[in-house]
Protein backbone atom coordinates (compact mmCIF):
# COMPACT_ATOMS: atom_id res chain seq x y z
CA UNK A 1 0.00 0.00 0.00
CA UNK A 2 2.76 2.50 0.69
CA UNK A 3 4.88 1.47 -2.36
CA UNK A 4 1.53 2.08 -4.27
CA UNK A 5 0.24 5.74 -2.82
CA UNK A 6 3.84 6.55 -3.10
CA UNK A 7 4.21 5.72 -6.80
CA UNK A 8 1.00 7.07 -7.37
CA UNK A 9 1.08 10.42 -6.04
CA UNK A 10 1.71 12.69 -9.33
CA UNK A 11 -1.51 11.31 -10.64
CA UNK A 12 -3.87 11.07 -8.09
CA UNK A 13 -6.06 14.26 -8.25
CA UNK A 14 -6.36 12.83 -11.52
CA UNK A 15 -9.15 10.77 -9.49
CA UNK A 16 -10.72 13.66 -8.55
CA UNK A 17 -10.48 15.51 -11.77
CA UNK A 18 -12.07 12.48 -14.11
CA UNK A 19 -8.62 13.27 -16.41
CA UNK A 20 -6.00 10.58 -17.15
CA UNK A 21 -7.02 7.03 -17.25
CA UNK A 22 -10.02 8.65 -15.44
CA UNK A 23 -11.51 10.56 -18.25
CA UNK A 24 -12.82 7.29 -20.45
CA UNK A 25 -14.89 5.73 -17.04
CA UNK A 26 -18.78 6.73 -16.93
CA UNK A 27 -19.54 8.07 -13.02
CA UNK A 28 -22.23 9.63 -13.41
CA UNK A 29 -22.90 12.40 -11.28
CA UNK A 30 -18.92 12.28 -10.38
CA UNK A 31 -18.12 15.88 -10.79
CA UNK A 32 -21.42 17.66 -8.93
CA UNK A 33 -20.64 14.81 -5.85
CA UNK A 34 -17.18 15.98 -5.64
CA UNK A 35 -17.73 19.49 -5.67
CA UNK A 36 -20.48 18.66 -3.05
CA UNK A 37 -18.35 16.96 -0.93
CA UNK A 38 -16.04 20.14 -0.91
CA UNK A 39 -18.53 21.87 0.06
CA UNK A 40 -19.52 19.50 3.05
CA UNK A 41 -15.62 19.90 4.06
CA UNK A 42 -15.69 23.56 3.90
CA UNK A 43 -19.12 23.95 5.95
CA UNK A 44 -16.80 21.92 8.87
CA UNK A 45 -16.49 24.64 11.99
CA UNK A 46 -13.07 25.67 12.32
CA UNK A 47 -10.73 23.64 14.19
CA UNK A 48 -6.81 22.44 14.95
CA UNK A 49 -7.28 19.63 12.61
CA UNK A 50 -4.83 16.68 11.54
CA UNK A 51 -5.58 15.48 9.24
CA UNK A 52 -4.47 11.31 8.76
CA UNK A 53 -3.54 10.18 5.10
CA UNK A 54 -4.00 13.64 3.75
CA UNK A 55 -2.27 13.02 -0.03
CA UNK A 56 -1.53 15.80 -2.01
CA UNK A 57 -3.99 18.19 -0.04
CA UNK A 58 -7.06 17.63 -2.15
CA UNK A 59 -10.10 17.73 0.50
CA UNK A 60 -7.25 19.21 2.92
CA UNK A 61 -6.80 22.55 1.44
CA UNK A 62 -11.02 22.54 2.36
CA UNK A 63 -10.09 22.46 6.12
CA UNK A 64 -10.54 25.85 8.47
CA UNK A 65 -8.28 26.64 11.36
CA UNK A 66 -4.94 25.57 11.98
CA UNK A 67 -4.04 22.28 10.10
CA UNK A 68 -1.63 19.54 10.14
CA UNK A 69 -1.51 17.02 7.40
CA UNK A 70 0.18 13.22 7.75
CA UNK A 71 1.45 10.99 5.10
CA UNK A 72 3.56 8.56 5.03
CA UNK A 73 4.55 9.63 1.32
CA UNK A 74 6.82 11.65 1.00
CA UNK A 75 5.78 12.51 -2.61
CA UNK A 76 2.32 13.59 -1.43
CA UNK A 77 2.94 15.92 1.32
CA UNK A 78 5.65 17.23 -1.35
CA UNK A 79 2.55 18.23 -3.52
CA UNK A 80 0.37 18.95 -0.42
CA UNK A 81 2.94 21.36 0.80
CA UNK A 82 2.88 23.28 -3.06
CA UNK A 83 -1.04 23.22 -2.76
CA UNK A 84 -1.15 24.79 1.30
CA UNK A 85 2.42 26.42 1.81
CA UNK A 86 1.29 27.43 5.49
CA UNK A 87 -0.25 24.37 6.88
CA UNK A 88 2.08 22.18 8.50
CA UNK A 89 3.02 18.42 7.24
CA UNK A 90 4.50 15.59 8.60
CA UNK A 91 6.10 12.25 7.31
CA UNK A 92 5.02 9.63 9.12
CA UNK A 93 2.65 6.65 9.64
CA UNK A 94 -0.83 7.12 10.96
CA UNK A 95 -0.45 3.93 13.59
CA UNK A 96 0.53 5.01 15.88
CA UNK A 97 0.14 8.71 15.56
CA UNK A 98 3.26 10.71 16.96
CA UNK A 99 1.49 12.85 18.37
CA UNK A 100 0.55 13.20 22.52
CA UNK A 101 -2.69 13.02 23.67
CA UNK A 102 -5.23 15.43 22.71
CA UNK A 103 -3.15 17.52 20.24
CA UNK A 104 -6.04 18.81 18.44
CA UNK A 105 -9.74 19.56 18.11
CA UNK A 106 -10.31 16.77 15.30
CA UNK A 107 -8.85 14.20 13.28
CA UNK A 108 -10.00 14.10 9.78
CA UNK A 109 -9.63 11.42 6.86
CA UNK A 110 -10.46 10.75 3.60
CA UNK A 111 -10.12 7.71 1.86
CA UNK A 112 -7.94 6.30 4.49
CA UNK A 113 -10.01 4.07 6.64
CA UNK A 114 -11.93 2.30 3.69
CA UNK A 115 -7.96 0.29 3.15
CA UNK A 116 -8.05 -0.70 6.89
CA UNK A 117 -8.43 -4.31 7.65
CA UNK A 118 -10.02 -4.94 10.64
CA UNK A 119 -7.42 -4.87 13.20
CA UNK A 120 -6.02 -1.52 11.88
CA UNK A 121 -9.35 -0.13 11.90
CA UNK A 122 -9.22 -0.73 15.71
CA UNK A 123 -5.51 0.76 16.08
CA UNK A 124 -6.83 3.59 14.16
CA UNK A 125 -9.36 4.85 15.83
CA UNK A 126 -7.94 4.16 19.51
CA UNK A 127 -5.26 6.60 17.95
CA UNK A 128 -7.72 8.91 16.66
CA UNK A 129 -9.61 8.92 19.93
CA UNK A 130 -6.24 9.51 22.06
CA UNK A 131 -5.16 12.37 19.93
CA UNK A 132 -8.91 14.12 19.58
CA UNK A 133 -11.84 14.40 20.92
CA UNK A 134 -13.76 14.45 16.97
CA UNK A 135 -12.85 12.28 14.33
CA UNK A 136 -14.17 12.66 10.77
CA UNK A 137 -14.25 10.12 8.13
CA UNK A 138 -14.54 10.47 4.46
CA UNK A 139 -14.95 7.58 2.41
CA UNK A 140 -16.73 5.96 -0.63
CA UNK A 141 -20.02 4.60 -0.66
CA UNK A 142 -21.58 1.76 -1.22
CA UNK A 143 -21.91 0.88 -4.99
CA UNK A 144 -23.63 -1.57 -7.24
CA UNK A 145 -20.08 -2.51 -9.48
CA UNK A 146 -18.64 -3.01 -6.09
CA UNK A 147 -18.50 -5.70 -3.34
CA UNK A 148 -18.38 -4.03 0.49
CA UNK A 149 -15.08 -5.41 0.71
CA UNK A 150 -12.70 -5.99 -2.26
CA UNK A 151 -9.26 -6.49 -3.09
CA UNK A 152 -9.14 -4.23 -6.35
CA UNK A 153 -6.26 -4.34 -9.28
CA UNK A 154 -4.80 -0.70 -9.65
CA UNK A 155 -3.00 0.07 -12.89
CA UNK A 156 -1.07 3.47 -12.77
CA UNK A 157 -0.17 5.11 -15.75
CA UNK A 158 3.07 3.73 -16.06
CA UNK A 159 1.54 0.31 -16.31
CA UNK A 160 2.78 -0.47 -12.90
CA UNK A 161 -0.39 -2.42 -11.36
CA UNK A 162 -1.08 -2.93 -7.38
CA UNK A 163 -3.34 -5.19 -5.55
CA UNK A 164 -4.96 -3.01 -2.95
CA UNK A 165 -7.86 -3.32 0.07
CA UNK A 166 -11.00 -1.42 -0.60
CA UNK A 167 -14.07 -0.91 1.08
CA UNK A 168 -17.37 0.59 0.33
CA UNK A 169 -19.74 2.25 3.00
CA UNK A 170 -23.04 3.24 3.81
CA UNK A 171 -23.10 6.50 5.85
CA UNK A 172 -25.29 5.13 9.23
CA UNK A 173 -23.95 1.63 9.13
CA UNK A 174 -19.90 3.54 9.61
CA UNK A 175 -21.44 6.05 12.17
CA UNK A 176 -22.38 3.24 14.26
CA UNK A 177 -18.63 0.95 13.41
CA UNK A 178 -17.40 4.51 14.66
CA UNK A 179 -19.11 4.06 17.86
CA UNK A 180 -21.61 6.25 16.59
CA UNK A 181 -21.75 9.89 15.02
CA UNK A 182 -23.32 11.80 12.62
CA UNK A 183 -23.98 11.77 8.70
CA UNK A 184 -22.41 15.09 7.72
CA UNK A 185 -22.40 14.06 4.09
CA UNK A 186 -23.46 11.23 1.49
CA UNK A 187 -24.19 11.03 -1.86
CA UNK A 188 -24.18 7.66 -4.32
CA UNK A 189 -20.20 8.17 -4.42
CA UNK A 190 -19.02 9.76 -0.59
CA UNK A 191 -19.87 9.83 2.43
CA UNK A 192 -18.56 12.11 5.58
CA UNK A 193 -19.51 10.77 9.01
CA UNK A 194 -18.38 12.73 12.37
CA UNK A 195 -17.74 10.49 15.17
CA UNK A 196 -16.69 11.51 19.04
CA UNK A 197 -17.23 13.58 22.07
CA UNK A 198 -18.27 16.57 20.03
CA UNK A 199 -21.34 14.34 18.36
Amino acid sequence: MKDYYDTRAPEYDEWYLGVGRFASHERPGWRDAVEALERAVIALAPARTLDVACGTGFLTRHLRGPVTGLDQSDRMIEIAHGRMPSAEFVQADAIPLPFADDSFDRVFTGHFYGHLECTEREAFLAEARRVAPELIVVDSAVRPDHEREEVQERILNDGSAFAVYKRYFDGDELARELGGGTVLHASEWFVMVAAGALH
